[in-house]
């Protein structure tokens, strides 16, 4: 905070550099995208499957770097700002519902922050703020508390709860939970396609790869998500 109480302007960026496995991974994409288009000799087949290829990764490494580089969040005394690898979103304070550190999603691995902050609006919506987690802060939960304090004088520390709101947060949780499942259904899934593609090449029978690795997963993404997102919205109470 200032001399007058206020809150001083906050911006927290990357602050320490990328695991050595996240470096390595990056080198692995460039250098395969090096051999890929390197390649001289393609048949018809071959040739889409570059391209897929080529645009996968070159996207995957354009995301990270600008995650890294680009992103940041800053912290005024009038509200919040997020910006992420493309786009940014601002709220002012008197749109923020919370702020909270939540431990990232299973499966990001060790070479991903561990805890997360995100901020709420009052429609139960979260936000994630960049930078503002494990990796770059010592002790984000702390960062974050004073930040709710400095934010506003008359709220206190933990700020006043909704019911409403907090209705609407459980069940935007229950759904992203729906279709993160779902997410790993598909995957599931193509590696099954994967599976029946050797077996068919192995056969000798005729292939359809954009049936197996596209329509297949797609599908099954949808109609899990769809099951999951139903049966488990069910679960929560209905808003107060």
């Amino acid at each position: 905070m200032d001399a007058h109480g206020g809150m001083t302007e906050r911006e927290y960026r990357k602050r320490r550099r990328l695991p050595g496995p996240v470096v390595g991974l990056l080198a692995v994409l460039c250098l395969n995208t090096l051999i890929q288009t390197g390649r001289t000799h393609y048949t018809s087949r071959d040739k889409w499957s570059t391209v897929v290829f080529l645009v996968v990764m070159a996207a995957a490494v354009a995301r990270i770097l600008l995650e890294q580089y680009r992103s940041r969040t800053r912290v005024t005394s009038t509200g919040v700002t997020a910006q992420w690898a493309v786009r940014s979103r601002s709220w002012t304070w008197q749109q923020v519902y919370d702020i909270r550190v939540e431990p990232a999603p299973r499966g990001s691995g060790r070479m991903a922050p561990q805890w997360l902050a995100y901020v709420y609006d009052f429609e139960g919506r979260r936000f994630l703020l960049p930078h503002l987690n494990d990796w770059q802060l010592d002790d984000p939960y702390a960062e974050v508390s004073d930040l709710c304090l400095a934010a506003d004088p008359n709220r206190s520390l933990t700020w006043e709860r909704r019911p409403k709101v907090e209705a609407l947060i459980v069940r935007r949780a229950a759904r992203r939970r729906a279709w993160t499942w779902a997410a790993y259904g598909a995957l599931v899934m193509l590696a099954a396609m994967f599976v029946v593609d050797v077996w068919e090449i192995v056969t000798g029978r005729p292939e359809h790869p954009f049936l197996l690795f596209v329509c297949v997963p797609l599908a099954s993404f949808a109609l899990l998500g769809a099951l999951l997102d139903w049966r488990w919205k069910s679960l929560v109470p209905a808003q107060p």
